[in-house]
């Protein structure tokens, strides 16, 4: 017979049975900071140092030919199966490559890039381990035609040019050198681009052609700061009326940009370098007087200075 407080739902259990019975509560007593505190970090530590070592498995030596040759169509196989798995991961690609140049089978290796390249030929990393691959191992002709194909195809990868133009420098090709900044410059680089061609003919002494780049920079990049850099370049070599030159024709072209501030202030102060007070202060008019007062105040204060002296 059925007991009275059985739920019909629960067939012959009272709701009682049912109920999830939980372990009472312990009362804590004692409540004051033990005497020894530990942090997490303490714990977390500990159990580090608990740890068992990391099971690796053990060098093997391989010393006979046939063994070696089976090492590597397992380790080719491996690369392949993952390839095949993880087509667009480029890590995988270059770790199979780079396995390829351990066994010192560069053709492989090659052929290991190209096929990367041609799952991603706009991923610049691939390139750079490319070539950087050709040039460690001296294979330079190699490292040319990797560099020249790279920055044929991501020309606006700056990355890509230095690294080619280094490597000429490195092996004295000053002329190839000179050819690659070239090619770079007929894509209108940024500033530093310019600045870099401009460092590099200076290196060898190359006043003539550098001012010639300073030229081109200053149509390229018709900026204030640009023109400032071609001026003082000008003053640094002692070439005072070319100089001045510089500034006029960059006062001609800028007079009426937001920053000409900054380029009448330089010219200012140019003048005031070569002892040309009365020039100098014709130039500080003519900037006041051109340059709305809201925003020429760093101006009217060198003015200011230029007159107390």
């Amino acid at each position: 017979m059925a007991s009275k407080d059985a739920d019909p739902s629960l067939g012959y259990l009272t709701r009682k049975d049912t109920e999830v019975k939980l372990p009472r509560p312990t009362r804590v007593k004692n409540k004051t900071p033990a005497p020894i505190q530990i942090t997490a970090e303490q714990i977390l530590r500990e159990a580090r140092e608990r740890q068992e070592a990391e099971i690796r498995p053990p060098k093997q030596k391989i010393t006979d030919p046939t063994e070696l040759a089976d090492y590597r169509l397992r380790k080719r196989k491996e690369f392949e199966d993952l390839i095949r798995r993880v087509r667009w991961n480029q890590s995988v690609w270059i770790k199979y490559a780079q396995w390829e140049e351990s066994q010192k089978d560069f053709n492989r290796a090659r052929s290991v890039w190209e096929r990367a390249l041609e799952v991603d030929y706009r991923n610049h990393t691939l390139w750079l381990k490319y070539a950087e691959v050709e040039m460690k191992n001296k294979f330079i002709n190699h490292a040319r035609n990797v560099w020249d194909r790279a920055v044929t195809l991501l020309p606006r990868v700056d990355q890509l040019w230095y690294k080619y133009i280094h490597m000429e420098e490195i092996l004295g090709n000053v002329a190839g050198a000179r050819q690659i900044f070239e090619r770079w410059m007929s894509w209108m680089p940024d500033q530093q681009g310019w600045l870099s061609y401009i460092k590099f003919e200076l290196r060898y002494n190359e006043v003539e052609r550098a001012r010639a780049i300073y030229e081109r920079f200053v149509q390229c990049h018709p900026k204030v700061g640009a023109w400032i850099r071609y001026a003082k370049f000008e003053m640094k070599n002692g070439e005072i009326v070319r100089a001045r030159n510089v500034y006029e024709r960059a006062v001609e072209k800028l007079a009426d940009e937001e920053d000409a501030e900054q380029l009448f202030v330089a010219f200012a102060e140019f003048e005031e370098r070569c002892k040309e007070t009365e020039r100098a202060r014709c130039i500080y008019k003519f900037a006041l007087d051109h340059i709305p007062k809201g925003s020429a105040e760093d101006l009217y204060r060198k003015f200011v200075a230029f007159e107390k002296q």
